[in-house]
Parts: C-alpha cells; sequence; structure tokens
C-alpha cells in the first residue's frame, strides 16, 4: 500500500496567481499569508506573482529567510509577540510590523531604538464593524486580536520613540464573499484615513473558499472593480491586501486509499490511511471534505451498496471524520480516494504527531493523473465525484 501523500499542482497554482493581479487595480498590492501553506515549492512559485508575503512567526520568517533567500517579508503579524519575535522581524528587515496593542507598540519602539533602527508599523485596529455571514469573526466585537479603535487613535498620534506609524491593519473575518469583502475594505479604509489620516492601509484576507462548491472561486473580478472604486475616492492611500487560503486551497489535494469498508447499525463507514492527523482542515472548520473517487477492480473486499458512506481515518478517535457523502457510490478496499481543496491550512494546521503515525508523502503533479495511476496499478480507474451531505 501507498503510503497517504499531498499532491501539489503548481502550475495550476501559478496559473490562479496570476488571475488574481490581473483582476486587482495596479495600486492594490497582493500580499500572500504564509501561515495558509508554508511548502517551499508553493512560496517559490508564488514569489514572482506576489509584492510580497505576510508572515506571522519566527518559523515563518526563517522559512521564508531559508526558501527565498534576500526577500524582506512584507509584513509581520500576530497577537501575543514576544521580544523575540519583535526583534527577529527587525533582522528580518520586515517592511511592516502588524501591531496589535499599545504595550506591543512600546516595546517594539524600544528595540528599535536600541538597534539604532526605526519600526514601520501599521495599528492592528478592531473595528466596529458588521461583518454578516462571515465564517469566523476576529473583529466586530470584544476580542483578541487587534486593539480598540480609540487606542489606536492615541498609538497613531503619540507613537512611541523608535516608531513610524504608517497606517491601519484590520482583518475583521474570514469566508467573505467578493461584495461583503469589498464592504468592509471600503468601511475601513474610510475610517484609517478619517480618523488617523492612514497613508497605508492593509484589509486583510478571509476570501471565501467554497468547500461544499469545489468549482465556485472568489469573484476577484468583481472584487477589483470595488477596489478601484475606492481607490478614486482616496488617491493618496496605499491599500494591500493578504490572502492564503483563497490562493493556494485549489492547488493541493491529499490522496489516500481505501483500508477497510464495514457496516454498522446500517450505516456504511469507509476507513481510509491516513486520516485528520494529515489533512485536518475537515475537522477544524467542521465541514465534510470534497472528494473523487478512483476506483480498483480484481481487489478483494467489501464495497458499499452505494448508498450514502463516512470516509474516516486511522485514529482512536469518533472525530477523526474527512467526509460523509450521498454521491461516492460503491466505495470499496484498494480504492484510491482524492481530498479536494486541501492546498491551505491542511497538513500545516494538523495534530500530526497524534499516535505517531507515518507522515503523508509530498510531491509536485496534477492529483488527478497521480490517483489514476495509483489506482490503475491494479485495477481499471473511473474517477467518481462526491458531494458533501
Amino acid at each position: 500500500m501507498t503510503r497517504p501523500l499531498y499532491v501539489y499542482d503548481l502550475d495550476a497554482l501559478a496559473v490562479h496567481a496570476r488571475r488574481i493581479r490581473a483582476a486587482l487595480p495596479p495600486r492594490v498590492e497582493l500580499l500572500y499569508a504564509v501561515k495558509a501553506n508554508p511548502d517551499p515549492g508553493v512560496l517559490r512559485t508564488l514569489a514572482p506573482v506576489v509584492h510580497g508575503f505576510e508572515t506571522a512567526s519566527r518559523g515563518e520568517l526563517r522559512r521564508l529567510a531559508e526558501v527565498l533567500p534576500g526577500v524582506a517579508p512584507a509584513a509581520y503579524a500576530g497577537p501575543g509577540k514576544t521580544d523575540e519575535d519583535l526583534a527577529a522581524a527587525l533582522a528580518a528587515g520586515v517592511e511592516r510590523v502588524h501591531v496589535e496593542s499599545p504595550a506591543e507598540l512600546r516595546r517594539l519602539g524600544a528595540l528599535a531604538v536600541a538597534r539604532g533602527a526605526t519600526a514601520r508599523v501599521l495599528l492592528r485596529v478592531n473595528l466596529p464593524i458588521g461583518v454578516p455571514g462571515a465564517s469566523l469573526l476576529m473583529g466586530g466585537g470584544p476580542s483578541p486580536f487587534g486593539m480598540d479603535p480609540s487606542d489606536a487613535v492615541v498609538c497613531a498620534r503619540r507613537p512611541p520613540a523608535g516608531v513610524e506609524v504608517r497606517g491601519v491593519h484590520a482583518h475583521l473575518a474570514s469566508g467573505l464573499d467578493a461584495p461583503l469583502a469589498a464592504a468592509v475594505a471600503a468601511a475601513v479604509v474610510d475610517w484609517s484615513v478619517t480618523r488617523l489620516g492612514a497613508a497605508e492601509v492593509d484589509v486583510g484576507g478571509g476570501m471565501a473558499v467554497h468547500y461544499t462548491d469545489p468549482a465556485a472561486r472568489f469573484d476577484w473580478t468583481g472584487y477589483g472593480r470595488a477596489l478601484a472604486d475606492l481607490l478614486d475616492r482616496y488617491p493618496r492611500v496605499a491599500l494591500r491586501i493578504e490572502p492564503g487560503r483563497s490562493v493556494t486551497a485549489y492547488c493541493g489535494a491529499y490522496l489516500t486509499e481505501v483500508i477497510d469498508v464495514k457496516r454498522s447499525h446500517g450505516e456504511w463507514f469507509a476507513v481510509v490511511a491516513g486520516g485528520t492527523h494529515h489533512l485536518r482542515t475537515p475537522a477544524a472548520k467542521g465541514h465534510a471534505q470534497p472528494f473523487t473517487v478512483y476506483r480498483r477492480r480484481g481487489v478483494d473486499g467489501p464495497r458499499s451498496d452505494g448508498g450514502p458512506v463516512t470516509v474516516v481515518g486511522q485514529l482512536c478517535t469518533p472525530k477523526d471524520v474527512l467526509s460523509r457523502s450521498i454521491t461516492a457510490g460503491p466505495v470499496g478496499v484498494g480504492d484510491v480516494v482524492v481530498f479536494h481543496l486541501a492546498g491551505a491550512y491542511a497538513w500545516n494546521i494538523s495534530h500530526r504527531d497524534f499516535l505517531l503515525h507515518e507522515p503523508p508523502a509530498f510531491r509536485v503533479g496534477d492529483p488527478h493523473e497521480v490517483a489514476g495511476a495509483w489506482a490503475a496499478r491494479s485495477s481499471e480507474p473511473g474517477p467518481s465525484s462526491a458531494r458533501a451531505r
């Protein structure tokens, strides 16, 4: 049995990223949020397309330096930055530090003065902007992320020595469609310019990825038009966005093989090699991961009857559920399962040491070609797509 593996289609990623870039106005800087997927191949593929990289830990700073030596991160973000974190950001030549609180700003200023440097910062502000329909909220109410608007005003007007406040960063929510993302961006820019006189505004990411409809895409063209209209109102503002999931989710797939198929109290279960310790996305987001089955013939073992099937992994917990489907058709031992939309917040957020199973393998290519070749070793390939229930 081949161990589970991730397959990254880097050619498709490059095409997708270039389309995003082309849809945005020239004055909008496109940053990639490394946290979504820090795979070296992904970073190298995106480097010629994006304007820069947003990092959120010393580990991400090190990864970027190793993979793309000489490339200074465009931003350093995240709550709970230690003095070691801030010093590392200064040493790496980060263009903008996204500061989360007045205390963090003071500590950064002191470190910059000690180095004889000036830290250029964006204040992360938790603005009271409603984001109805968002899948994940980081602001708009009590939150550990960012500072209150009143604190931001004070920090901008009286920054400590060693700090130059350039503007505002506001990442308030995720799972936004294009009209909502544009409306949030407009509200953030309006506040930043009118209250702080900001020269730069980073409106974050959070563009929606639809796991129940893998073919759906965020409307980058419509979003780009809305940002162009916004910049017409504020011709002196530098605007940045920092998507992650919506850039890389589509380029990655997690491939594995069915080990066992069984019926329990009238319901079918397919047990695959690996599980949520390799692909945590469905457990983290509480959804069914979309998948395609490549069938095998000539493999002895049970097969489901074509009705609903729950796909689970090898972990000793009932939460190790990757997907549930009513459209997969019969699933049998030896079949190869391709889980789509696994290019972001997948392996890199997984609890990989639970039970100490072997890690997945990694390769570059077309996931469907890889799956077809895998299944064809002893079968007649024939993919069957499954929609989540």
